[in-house]
């Protein structure tokens, strides 16, 4: 999955997104909820001493004021319409951040 699709699914978010981070500047200017997604490495299949299958691992993190059960069902909804298996691993508040993190760990 490239870039551009990764975005263009997190757009129907209706939220703003971006790649690993907010700078400083941009949280001042831009309220919850947010997203950041990151690729933080690979789960190759190979075969024959080959990589076989390129399997990139997925990290979103959506960021909200609270818990927001409605805001993950929409980010759970929309990455079963374009088919990515994912999970939730991790949902908690960020004492430091003053926010809400809720984890969704998929490959593709």
């Amino acid at each position: 999955m490239t870039k551009d699709q990764i975005e263009q699914i997190l757009g129907e978010m209706g939220i703003p997104f971006r790649y690993h981070h907010f700078t400083q500047k941009e949280m001042q200017d831009i309220p919850l909820p947010i997203v950041v997604w990151l690729t933080p490495g690979t789960d190759n299949f190979f075969a024959d001493g080959k990589t076989y299958k390129k399997i990139t691992k997925l990290d979103i993190e959506l960021y909200t004021d609270d818990k927001d059960w409605e805001l993950e069902k929409k980010l759970e909804e929309i990455l079963d319409k374009h088919d990515i298996a994912w999970e939730q691993t991790a949902s908690g508040w960020l004492e430091s951040e003053k926010m809400w993190e809720s984890l969704y760990e998929m490959e593709v």
